[in-house]
């Protein structure tokens, strides 16, 4: 009894240690005055001044666009990479599973460089297209790995039936593959999304002139001292970051409660 008392007093204050931080952020971008440590009333003013400021706008469009599109495309490759993997027997499909588990456990520095490198070799202009593409190069391992449970969980049967019956491998892929493994699908989707928004060593390395990201500018503003608009931006961030989340995990645990209810009937 002693000892989960102290465990969850453990816990707590870990809890407290990683979050307090945050709240006292997102509390002072709401604070009248410059100061970071005197509270001198409520205000939006500096909510305000961030959306006033065009260096920010660009980068919060670039943010947005090379997320949404990174995410979607991303979904798509990893999606058909998802399924021919999971059709693998073998020796191959360990091989497969193991070279896309290489980008998520690599360091995101060593992934950066290795962009940057590839885009130079290749006397590519860094700029919007070169983020783009580097955001769905470290987007797709992620995608694949949300949607091969999934399909492990399918019963093969069902596609089988349905070729048995006159459908065509498209149709079958359309109707019967995809609807089964949806929750996969959009949970990986999700993920890149939250992943492209809230990167920053990749994108570094892969800007061009005029083109950036949240993170960056963020990172640059805290070079030359950090102000309180900094704080209303990471406030933002984090709510779309947490919402994000909270839609991730409340689509993971439906689709969890939907495959046990299928099996128990």
């Amino acid at each position: 009894m002693v000892k989960k008392h102290l465990s969850r007093i453990y816990m707590g204050m870990i809890f407290i240690f990683l979050y307090a931080p945050i709240a006292v952020l997102a509390v002072f971008s709401f604070n009248e005055s410059k100061s970071r440590g005197n509270w001198t009333g409520f205000s939006l003013k500096w909510y305000v001044e961030l959306f006033q400021d065009g260096d920010i706008r660009s980068a919060f469009y670039y943010t947005i666009s090379i997320a949404l599109i990174s995410a979607i495309v991303s979904t798509i490759l990893g999606t058909i990479a998802a399924i021919g993997i999971n059709s693998m027997k073998g020796k191959m499909k360990s091989i497969m599973l193991n070279v896309n588990y290489l980008p998520v456990v690599n360091p995101d520095i060593v992934t950066g460089i290795s962009l940057m490198i590839l885009y130079i070799s290749f006397n590519i202009d860094f700029g919007f297209k070169t983020m783009l593409i580097s955001h769905i190069v470290f987007n797709t391992p992620y995608v694949i790995l949300s949607i091969l449970p999934k399909l492990k969980q399918m019963d093969v049967n069902m596609t089988e039936a349905a070729m048995d019956l006159g459908a065509t491998p498209m149709y079958a892929l359309r109707k019967v593959i995809i609807p089964e493994i949806k929750p996969g699908i959009v949970t990986g989707f999700l993920m890149a999304f939250t992943l492209s928004i809230d990167d920053f060593i990749i994108s570094y390395f892969t800007k061009g002139e005029g083109v950036t990201n949240l993170s960056i500018v963020i990172y640059s503003m805290a070079r030359r001292g950090v102000r309180p608009t900094i704080n209303a931006l990471s406030t933002i961030m984090l709510t779309v970051v947490l919402l994000l989340m909270i839609l991730i995990n409340k689509r993971s645990s439906g689709a969890e409660k939907a495959t046990n209810k299928r099996k128990e009937a």
